[in-house]
Order: structure tokens, then C-alpha cells, then sequence
């Protein structure tokens, strides 16, 4: 009997996933990641709006209990630290906008969480994501590909899943809704069945990232100068990680138009202020590029990109530009691309793979 470690958040889809596996006959065991410490726990709890709340682990628990296999806790708040809190805020200081989902699966779902896996002997890890795992006999290679509810859609922050991680990992979800999905946990009489999904980041569940970056790092953030395109300064802006590329509201200023915030210029520390027209771009350039039907990409490829989460993929050419870095030329401009995010490459169903935005 092949062995799985799905990994619980006290959400549906997780809760779903482990009892759709346990049903095909897997040795089941259930696991929720410890991510920050009790303090931060706390106030996360009383938000309501976080994924690793304490109320998660109960709700976890519960479901492994009621479904009859183990739980367990791990511990990964110093790993979950470096590799994903830091990165986020290091991330502004720099000034870019990361997404901290796509580093926590990659340095901890999918990394140490499986090789926890492997240390106690099972054969795979689990998570409720919604995408498709296939193995592709002629290339010998495993694919990530979108799944059923494409309102649903989470591959674009799994495009870093390595071809041992997937081999590794299961996604019991990829053909079903999350209509399905929470009719399966209803009739299977599960607490959390119509738990609400978390929107926010885990770590930031108040939405304020500026305040989270100046207690995280201990350090004052200065107020610069807004100025247009042409270098003429308009006013003062509250520090510059309060801003983010496509920004209209909250500006703080006046223009008696329209404002946007078309770019951030660390080294001075201003916020450059422009129209909306000044957001759109042809391309982009991006750097720590995964790719999953194949190794190497030997010339130009079509595809279709996507640069948020949110945003229906737009036609466009992959090349390699050598050093690591990959381009991207839409077919159409693009509006506020913004460095830091992930560009992910599709084609099709299959996601081709995807990097950082440089």
C-alpha cells in the first residue's frame, strides 16, 4: 500500500483531498505546518482571515480523526522565516511586489515538507491545490497542467514544481469543482465544509505589508519625493514600500487626474507618477526560471504568459537571452508589470514553466 502525507490546512480542499485518498486506498497521514510563532498565531486568530490559525489545526485534526488516520504537527516556522517572510520583505525593500505563495511552495511544501516525507518512508505528498499532474511517456518527463475548475486555477503558484517534486506529489482535486469539492466534504459530514477559503497572506492577514515590513526588519521606512516621467517632483510619499506599480488609490496626492504609480526608483527612493498609458509595456525579462515539458528551450516558442494571478493569459514569444534570463514579447501591451511577481508560460493545458519578473 503506497503511503501519502497530505498536507492539512483545516480548509475544505485539503480536508477533500485526504479523504479522496484515503478512499483509493492509500495509507493516509495528515499533517499541518507550524509556520510562525505563538505571538504571531495569536494575533493572526484574531483576524479570522489567515490559513494557520490554531482554529486551522483543530479543524484539521478533527477531520484526520473523523476520517481515521494520524495528524501531526510540524514545526516549520525558522525554515518558513528565512525562506519566505524575509524574501517577502527584502522583495519591497528592493522594490519589487513578490508573491510569497509561490516561495512558500517552493522552499516548503514542496521541499521540506517532502523531504519530511521521505525521512519517514512515504511514497508521496498531497496538497488541495486545484491543477493536474500527468506523466508523459515520449518525453519521459512529468507535466503540470491546469485543471478542471479554471476558476479555480493554481498553477501559476506551482510553475516551480521540480520534475522530483512532482513525481512525488499528488493533486486529488485537478478534475473536480469546488462545488464538487464541498458537496464530497458535506455528505462525508466534515466540520469545515463550508469553511470560507483564505484570501489574504497568511503572515499579513490585515492587509497592512508596510507596517509588517518596518516590525519585521526594525527599521524606519523614509518619505522621498513623487515625481512625473520628466523627473519634476509633484510631493512626498510615505515610503516607498507603500507603493506598488499600477497603484491609483491611496496616493496621497493630487493631480486633478487620474494618478498611477508607473515605477520605483530605490536608489533616489521616488515613486514615479504617470497616467495610465504610461503602464503598458511589450515585454519583459524574468530570472530563476523553471521549466517542466523539458530542459532547456533550444529556440523561441509560442506561448501564452501570464503576469498575475488573477489575469487571463496573453500570446506571446518565450526565448532564452542567455545568463538565466528568459523574454517575453506579448503580442499586445501588457499593463503594470511589475518586478517581483511571477511570469508563468502555458501552452495550452500544460504549463511550460515560469520565473521572476525582473
Amino acid at each position: 500500500m503506497k503511503k501519502v502525507m497530505v498536507g492539512m490546512s483545516g480548509g475544505v480542499d485539503s480536508s477533500v483531498s485526504a479523504l479522496l485518498l484515503r478512499d483509493m486506498g492509500y495509507d493516509v497521514m495528515g499533517v499541518t505546518l507550524k509556520l510562525f510563532s505563538n505571538e504571531d498565531i495569536i494575533e493572526a486568530e484574531k483576524t479570522n482571515k489567515t490559513c494557520c490559525a490554531l482554529s486551522d489545526v483543530e479543524d484539521a485534526r478533527s477531520v484526520a480523526y473523523k476520517l481515521g488516520f494520524d495528524h501531526l504537527v510540524f514545526n516549520f516556522k525558522d525554515k518558513f522565516r528565512k525562506y519566505v517572510m524575509e524574501q517577502f520583505a527584502d522583495c519591497y525593500l528592493e522594490g519589487g511586489t513578490p508573491n510569497p505563495c509561490i516561495e512558500c511552495n517552493r522552499h516548503i511544501k514542496f521541499d521540506k515538507m517532502l523531504l519530511r516525507a521521505k525521512e519517514l518512508d512515504y511514497d508521496y505528498i498531497a496538497t488541495g491545490h486545484y491543477a493536474v499532474i500527468n506523466y508523459d511517456e515520449s518525453s519521459g518527463r512529468y507535466l503540470l497542467k491546469r485543471p478542471k475548475d479554471r476558476s479555480k486555477d493554481q498553477t501559476y503558484v506551482l510553475y516551480s514544481l521540480t520534475q522530483e517534486q512532482l513525481s512525488h506529489t499528488l493533486f486529488p482535486l485537478g478534475n473536480l469543482t469546488k462545488a464538487e469539492v464541498r458537496k464530497i466534504a458535506e455528505d462525508a459530514g466534515l466540520v469545515n465544509s463550508q469553511k470560507p477559503d483564505s484570501q489574504d497572506i497568511c503572515f499579513v492577514p490585515d492587509g497592512d505589508y508596510s507596517g509588517f515590513i518596518r516590525k519585521f526588519k526594525g527599521i524606519d521606512i523614509p518619505e522621498g519625493d513623487f515625481i512625473d516621467i520628466k523627473g519634476n517632483i509633484l510631493g512626498k510619499h510615505r515610503g516607498i514600500i507603500n507603493y506598488t506599480v499600477g497603484q491609483r488609490k491611496g496616493l496621497g496626492i493630487s493631480l486633478g487626474k487620474p494618478a498611477y504609480v508607473v515605477k520605483k526608483d530605490i536608489k533616489k527612493n521616488q515613486v514615479v507618477i504617470g497616467d495610465e498609458k504610461d503602464l503598458y509595456t511589450n515585454s519583459l525579462d524574468s530570472c530563476d526560471v523553471n521549466l517542466i515539458p523539458f530542459e532547456t528551450l533550444e529556440k523561441p516558442m509560442k506561448i501564452t504568459a501570464k503576469t498575475r494571478y488573477s489575469q487571463n493569459e496573453q500570446e506571446a514569444i518565450l526565448s532564452y537571452s542567455g545568463n538565466g534570463i528568459y523574454h517575453v514579447e506579448f503580442d499586445k501591451p501588457q499593463r503594470a508589470v511589475t518586478k517581483g511577481q511571477a511570469v508563468v508560460f502555458y501552452n495550452d493545458d500544460i504549463v511550460v514553466g515560469g520565473g521572476t519578473i525582473l
